[in-house]
């Protein structure tokens, strides 16, 4: 058996490549939208892929099982309970495949989703301990996969929290504790509050180690894994609803059009985002008007996807070279609106310096200064609330970066602004927005939370 495990750190997001070595018959388990690095793995070995398996509609991603079957005309795969506006073959609860010797078994796990599904994976048919277990979102490492997410399309927490419980028990836990368990997500990924950075685990260990597992009742598990949950990101729902849709499939090696000042600026005043992708200490020094600063270097789709709205136009403000970088990483989450990117950016500025504009970034002292001096002062923490649960800055108003394009109306664009996170990459996301949304005075902390928080303990 060949098994490989694909990981995207920006999206915390793993995927699967699993092959009879023998027969040379694989299956993709939730690929990623640029499908690329399994195409060219199948090359490599040999292999055919017969299947494209999803095992729920992702939310935190836009999947490439459209873009894989048509490369290679391989069947998309989704529990039966699931229902798709493209062509798919639906797998019953203990259905099995063979790929010659290496056998999968589909074992239905609602609870993250109705239509979750986890796939054992058995080297042999006959092997009394499988290899491992592909549990999607319904059993992470150190943690479980979220039941709120479908909250406002029709079904409760408390519905899916129940069904989680039933599956990870009845299913999932009665294999041998020797059983590899290989989740969809680690550490980052909004699909949980407590994942681990490992990729991997075995169930005996998440038996042991595992918060939501070592739950003494029902009762109890349903009130754990509903509580403290971060804010999911505002695209959550608009990609659940996108993975089941027949779409158009991305070009991963398409470039997006250059764009001139004149068109861009066109391109703005009627609507378009302009994106600046440089880390916030460059975007301080100086950015083009209205720009909304989501630095390449973090977690840039997914903050892109919870300030930027789903319907607009986007246009790219990258280094030099980084512009497909910046198009792919929108497309994973299904943001294919990048109508282009400012070409020769840093002339633009130079040229046209009276749109140009530098960002306001306090040291903690500097902002300790101002909070003295301005009674009058707006400061917004925009991290998560169990963030804010371990300290925050007093008379903070709490608003989760995700959350502020549909909360603005709680500020007061008059007023000085002071805006941090826990170490300046939010903040600086939020401060651009409200800029972009005519906040005249808005800066943040440089450092955020922790600096300030550091200079406190030592003064």
């Amino acid at each position: 058996m060949k098994f490989i495990q694909y990981y995207l750190e920006c999206l915390s997001h793993a995927s699967y490549l699993i092959a009879d070595e023998t027969t040379g018959r694989a299956v993709v388990v939730d690929p990623q939208r640029d499908v690329g690095q399994y195409l060219a793995d199948a090359e490599k070995f040999g292999y055919t892929i017969d299947l494209v398996i999803e095992t729920h509609f992702h939310a935190d991603f836009l999947s490439g099982h459209l873009e894989l079957a048509e490369a290679t005309g391989a069947k998309i795969v989704y529990s039966s309970v699931a229902e798709t506006e493209f062509e798919s073959m639906g797998v019953a609860d203990g259905e099995r495949y063979s790929l010659g010797g290496v056998t999968l078994e589909f074992l239905h796990t609602p609870g993250h989703t109705p239509e979750s599904m986890s796939i054992v994976v058995y080297e042999n048919p006959d092997d009394e301990v499988p290899y491992g277990v592909l549990t999607g979102d319904a059993l992470f490492i150190g943690d479980v996969g979220r039941p709120d997410l479908l909250a406002s399309i029709g079904f409760t927490r408390e519905e899916l929290a129940e069904k989680l419980y039933d599956s990870l028990h009845n299913k999932l836990m009665t294999l041998p504790d020797a059983t590899r368990v290989y989740p969809a997500h680690g550490a980052g990924s909004a699909c949980g509050k407590n994942l681990s950075t490992e990729l991997w685990s075995t169930m005996g260990e998440q038996k042991n180690s595992n918060y939501a597992l070592r739950a003494p009742d029902k009762a109890t598990f349903m009130e754990l894994v509903t509580e403290g949950q971060p804010p999911a990101p505002s695209y959550f729902v608009y990609d659940a609803i996108l993975n089941r849709k027949d779409r158009a499939l991305l070009d991963e090696a398409e470039m997006p059009p250059a764009m001139t000042y004149e068109q861009m600026r066109d391109a703005t005043e009627a609507g378009a985002v302009l994106v600046d992708g440089r880390n916030p200490e460059e975007f301080a020094l100086g950015h083009l008007r209205g720009a909304i600063n989501i630095g390449l270097a973090g977690r840039y789709a997914e903050f892109a996807g919870s300030v930027v709205p789903t319907d607009v136009d986007i246009v790219l403000f990258t280094d030099p070279g980084q512009e497909l970088e910046a198009k792919t990483r929108l497309a994973r989450i299904g943001f294919d609106r990048v109508i282009g990117y400012l070409d020769r950016p840093f002339e633009v500025m130079l040229s046209h310096q009276d749109d140009v504009q530098v960002a306001s970034r306090l040291t903690a002292t500097a902002f300790d200064q101002r909070a003295a001096e301005l009674v009058d002062l707006q400061i917004v923490d925009v991290r998560n609330p169990g963030e804010v649960a371990a300290g925050t800055i007093a008379n903070a108003i709490e608003i989760p970066v995700g959350q502020l394009p549909n909360r603005l109306g709680e500020l007061d664009p008059a007023k000085p602004t002071v805006v941090y996170c826990a170490g300046g990459y939010r903040s600086s996301v939020a401060a651009s927005l409200l800029r972009h949304n005519g906040f005249s005075d808005v800066s943040d902390i440089l450092g955020g939370f922790g600096a300030w928080d550091e200079s406190r303990q030592t003064a």
